[in-house]
């Protein structure tokens, strides 16, 4: 196990429904994580609430804060691809006429970005050392597959998921890395802050780990390498990008290699 998965923040599992309770303990027992039949019994910053068909999170001490899914047939989801919000990050990772970069996004996290390229048309392979993200990742794969938007179902079939820790990844087929640090400022939506803060518990605190990720992705035989950043941030790692993409919020580094 690498410095990096045995730093990773803790999670309990627990039952939406009571009828629950025995997929939440063989989930808890595949997750390597505890499991009780309340939320007020857990321990953990976070919980991974279970149902029959759904699965959610939750950060206990942000109770009246919606739950966090990933759900890549969700209305915000759809609601981006119509309104051309998506153009930003394809120009950035090089969609342009009718080429399509393959590319390894090596902080998948809800997997939002990973889903926006592959609806562009590109193969995605992303890459998640969260156990617990990884899973919700699969199942919403699996829905997605099956959805009732044939979008939804063709960007899922050009997705796949692998658990671990992205430095030990060889590309082999992609093209192009994506990197996603975490990152928030104040002029962050309060959905977004939520998401973030419950990535960070997962994930726990590896110091400069940002910037040996991007380390890693310029050593690697690929074209390009993009990181995505918030408008007034500083380059990651006070390196200088070949070019940059703007938008409202955030931007996007491109290292060209």
């Amino acid at each position: 196990m690498s410095s990096l998965q045995a730093t990773l923040g803790d999670c309990t599992v627990v039952p939406a429904v009571a009828g629950a309770w025995p997929l939440a303990q063989q989930l808890a027992l595949k997750l390597n994580c505890p499991s009780v039949r309340r939320a007020v019994d857990a321990s953990s910053s976070v919980v991974l609430f279970v149902d029959h068909d759904d699965l959610w999170l939750q950060q206990q001490a942000l109770e009246q804060v919606s739950p966090v899914r990933v759900d890549f047939a969700s209305p915000g989801l759809q609601h981006r691809r119509r309104s051309g919000q998506n153009e930003l990050l394809g120009r950035a990772v090089g969609v342009k006429g009718g080429e399509r970069p393959s590319v390894l996004d090596a902080t998948a996290g809800l997997g939002r970005d990973a889903y926006v390229l592959a609806d562009l048309g590109c193969a995605v392979t992303l890459i998640e050392r969260s156990d617990v993200l990884a899973l919700m990742l699969q199942h919403a794969l699996e829905r997605a597959s099956i959805s009732a938007i044939s979008s939804v179902q063709l960007a899922a079939s050009r997705m796949r998921l692998q658990l671990g820790d992205s430095r030990d990844y060889k590309p082999t087929q992609e093209t192009v890395i994506y990197l996603d640090p975490m990152f928030t400022d104040r002029r962050s939506s309060a959905a977004v802050k939520k998401d973030l803060s419950v990535l960070q518990a997962l994930h726990g605190n590896v110091d400069n780990e940002d910037e040996q990720l991007l380390a890693w992705a310029t050593a690697q035989p690929v074209r390009r390498v993009v990181v995505k950043r918030s408008i007034k941030s500083p380059p990651l790692d006070g390196r200088k990008p070949s070019h940059t993409i703007k938008g409202k919020a955030v931007r996007f580094d491109v290292y060209v290699l």
